[in-house]
C-alpha cells in the first residue's frame, strides 16, 4: 500500500503540474494549420523529450546535489515554494511564466510555421518540429516546476520508488499524448468554464503539494523529526 501511495502521489503531482487539458489547448494553438501527421510527430517528439528530461533529473538528482552542494531540505524548500507559487497562480486564474510558453516562444513557433507555408499540406519538416522542443517540451511540459517535483520525489527514494515515480510520469505522458491527439473534441466537451474550474482544482492540489514539500524541508533543516 505504501508503494501504491507513492505512485499515486507522484502521478497526481505531475498531473497537476502538467495539466494535460490545458497543455492540449496550447498544443493546438502552436500546431494550428499543420497536417495531422505533423501534429502527431510534434506531440510524440515533445513528450519523448519531456520524459528524457524528467528521467535525467530524477536519476541524477543525488549527483546534482553533491556537485552543487545542495542539501535535500534546501531542494524541498525551494522546489516546494516554486510548486506552491505555480498552484497559487492557477487558483487565481493567472497563468504562471514557469508553466506556460513566453510571448517570444509563441512568436518563434509562429515564425517557424510561416517559414514552412510553402511546404505541401501535411508534410513534416524540421522547422515545424522545432515547437516540440520549445515551447512544448520546455517550458510547458518539463518546466522548472515539473523538474523540481521529479527531483523532490526521487531524492531519497529507493530503486523501486524511483521506478514507480518514472512509471507514473510515463503514464501521464501517454495520457497527455492522447489529449493532444483528441484536443479539439476534449475542449469542445469540457468548455471554457470547465477548463477554468479544472485549472483551479489542479492549482489547489499543486499549492497543497508545494506546502507539504516545504514542511518536509523545514523538518529536515531543523531536525524536527
Amino acid at each position: 500500500m505504501d508503494y501504491l501511495h507513492s505512485f499515486g502521489l507522484a502521478f497526481m503531482a505531475f498531473f497537476a503540474m502538467m495539466n494535460p487539458l490545458a497543455s492540449a489547448a496550447v498544443f493546438l494553438g502552436l500546431t494550428e494549420g499543420v497536417g495531422r501527421d505533423t501534429e502527431r510527430a510534434v506531440a510524440r517528439k515533445s513528450l519523448i523529450v519531456t520524459f528524457i528530461i524528467v528521467v535525467v533529473f530524477a536519476v541524477a538528482g543525488k549527483l546534482i546535489f553533491e556537485l552543487f552542494g545542495i542539501t535535500l531540505p534546501a531542494l524541498r524548500l525551494a522546489g516546494g515554494a516554486l510548486v506552491a507559487m505555480v498552484g497559487y497562480r492557477m487558483v487565481q486564474g493567472t497563468p504562471s511564466s514557469v508553466q506556460h510558453p513566453s510571448v517570444s516562444d509563441r512568436q518563434s513557433a509562429a515564425q517557424a510555421q510561416v517559414a514552412d507555408a510553402a511546404a505541401s499540406r501535411g508534410a513534416i519538416n524540421h522547422a515545424q518540429l522545432d515547437v516540440a522542443i520549445s515551447p512544448l517540451a520546455t517550458p510547458l511540459l518539463a518546466g522548472p516546476g515539473t523538474i523540481a517535483t521529479a527531483m523532490n520525489l526521487s531524492a531519497q527514494a529507493d530503486p523501486l520508488r524511483l521506478g514507480l515515480t518514472l512509471a507514473a510520469f510515463a503514464l501521464l505522458c501517454a495520457i497527455t499524448y492522447a489529449a493532444f491527439m483528441n484536443g479539439h473534441a476534449l475542449l469542445r466537451w469540457v468548455g471554457q468554464s470547465g477548463m477554468n474550474a479544472l485549472t483551479r482544482i489542479m492549482g489547489l492540489i499543486l499549492a497543497v503539494i508545494g506546502a507539504q514539500m516545504m514542511i518536509e524541508g523545514i523538518k529536515g533543516a531543523f531536525n524536527l523529526g
